[in-house]
């Protein structure tokens, strides 16, 4: 079990591959104060981009503290999946002199938001309407593939613990079928977040050229989607259309799998900014596009979360949870880090 619900103030984090996002949750129900974001690969590690923003913000680091992460959380070391940090989750509580540490999976913490989000917070897609007591699911894409969800139990929600992000791509045509082989010839298994995440909108980019016989134009993830919304560019185009139609495929076996008649909602990074893109896209069709169970999942609801702090949030309910989520460290406290 876990600990008792800790007081406030308290220091909450979303870390991905590229930025570090820090902020203070002052009460229950508060938005984050005190919000900064930091370029992950200027800073050594966690510790030093919290100094940093000590530094730049003069706030008064808080005893209780916890952190999203994009990575999987197996105990009290910390090995990023797409960034070099690697830490002690129990070094950096002592570091810092926190009382306690808890530290989850990004998308756990996201998921820990989502019953609270309003209307302003989502941008609805399609679906019915969601089912009260049904699971919920939850995908997006940004420097990686975060899949989570909630289930329910009597008096709450449990959020799933997994790296649904790294489950083998799947292929629904001849042209998808020839982008997974080309990337299984050079890496072996081809996940989906091999192409559903900002580096992968670069490798279905650089993939499309190459089986269409054209060299390699060195381009960025930003640069493919603003050359692709603007429609200038052929492979920009056809890479983000297979992203948002590839997402849609995967996104529909994470709602079958949860059985998550709840709805399915969209975070990360990258989808929330393709606005109408996405809308007319192909992924409302591929996701319900699974045979006999396509009246089953029409019915599901979908969201693109539209908060842009709501794994902050997440993580500060991950203090309050009654079972374990991620690892904590407690300790006794050792004074505050000043800026």
């Amino acid at each position: 079990m876990n600990a008792t619900p800790a007081p406030y103030p308290r220091l909450v984090a979303d870390i991905g591959g590229t930025n570090a996002r820090f902020a203070l949750v002052e009460a229950p129900g508060a938005a984050p104060t005190h919000l900064r974001a930091l370029r992950c690969a200027e800073h050594s590690g966690p510790e030093a981009a919290l100094r940093a923003w000590l530094a730049d913000t003069g706030a008064r680091l808080p005893a209780y503290a916890a952190f999203g992460i994009a990575t999987p959380i197996d105990g009290d070391g910390v090995a990023m999946t797409n960034h070099p940090w690697r830490f002690s989750i129990g070094a950096l509580c002592g570091a810092l002199g926190l009382r306690r540490l808890t530290v989850v999976n990004d998308f756990t913490a996201l998921a820990l938001a989502l019953p609270a989000l309003g209307d302003g917070d989502l941008v609805r897609v399609g679906g019915g309407e969601p089912r009260a007591g049904a699971a919920r699911a939850l995908i997006g894409a940004g420097t990686g593939l975060g899949v989570s969800g909630l289930l329910p139990l009597p008096g709450g929600w449990v959020p799933l613990q997994g790296e649904g992000g790294h489950v083998t791509l799947p292929a629904s045509c001849t042209r998808e079928a020839a982008v997974v082989a080309w990337l299984a010839a050079r890496h072996g298994h081809v996940s989906a977040e091999r192409v559903l995440s900002g580096p992968g909108l670069v490798v279905l980019h650089d993939t499309l050229r190459a089986l269409d016989g054209e060299a390699r134009v060195e381009r960025t993830p930003a640069e493919i989607s603003e050359r692709a919304l603007a429609g200038g560019c052929r492979h920009c185009v056809e890479a983000l259309e297979l992203f948002c139609a590839l997402l849609g495929t995967v996104a529909g076996d994470v709602a079958l799998t949860l059985g998550a008649r709840g709805g399915l909602y969209i975070g990360g990074g990258i989808v929330p900014r393709l606005g109408d893109f996405f809308l007319r896209s192909a992924f409302r069709e591929r996701f319900v596009a699974k045979g006999r169970f396509r009246p089953w999942l029409e019915r599901i609801p979908i969201w693109v979360v539209v908060a842009p702090h709501a794994a902050l949030t997440g993580a500060s309910a991950a203090l309050d949870s009654a079972i374990e989520l991620g690892f904590t460290t407690l300790a006794e406290p050792r004074g505050h880090v000043s800026p």
